[in-house]
């Protein structure tokens, strides 16, 4: 008889706090969510801005050792080194690219150290979607994945179809035949 109030006052207990921890947390998730919201958001226009400014090393010291950068050309599947060495002889003539985002949408795991985001932008090539994954460690952030795509009107596509069809034939071909 004993044991069994002492068991059930365990489980009770037990129950409880983990209701408590869990209320707990769902009250600073919004504050430390709005938080890392704020810091991404400051730190991805940074990113954008130092390509703006042709600033090489702000640029790519934002970006993971082992990241990847997808660009608007298939044949643009970069590892950070690959796109280091690209990008260097536009960064040099102080010319690289300007993007600016005027629509970004964030979302994070649970311990908030992934961030992935889609943005939209306004470049020199009209309006483009980027997209791509963060990750926070030790208070700072890397870029760990990013792709940027050209937007097509869903009544341009059969003519874009049509302007790339040569092309996107040719590297077809190509990458099955490796």
């Amino acid at each position: 008889m004993i044991l069994s109030k002492f068991l059930k006052l365990s489980i009770l207990s037990l129950f409880l706090s983990i209701v408590i921890s869990c209320d707990k947390k769902k009250e600073s998730t919004p504050k430390n969510n709005s938080l890392v919201r704020e810091n991404v958001n400051s730190f991805l226009d940074e990113w954008h801005l130092a390509a703006a400014e042709a600033n090489y090393e702000n640029y790519f010291n934002k970006m993971d050792s082992i990241s990847v950068f997808i660009g608007t050309d298939a044949t643009e599947n970069w590892q950070k080194s690959e796109f280091e060495n690209f990008s260097k002889p536009y960064f040099d003539k102080g010319k690289a690219w300007s993007f600016k985002a005027i629509e970004r949408n964030l979302y994070t795991n649970d311990d908030q150290s992934f961030i992935w985001f889609d943005e939209l932008l306004s470049t020199w090539m009209g309006l483009c979607r980027g997209s791509g994954v963060v990750e926070q460690k030790n208070g700072k952030f890397s870029i760990k994945h990013y792709v940027l795509s050209i937007t097509v009107p869903n009544d341009d596509v059969q003519q874009l179809i049509q302007i790339k069809k040569e092309t996107d034939s040719i590297l077809t071909q190509k990458i099955l035949t490796k």
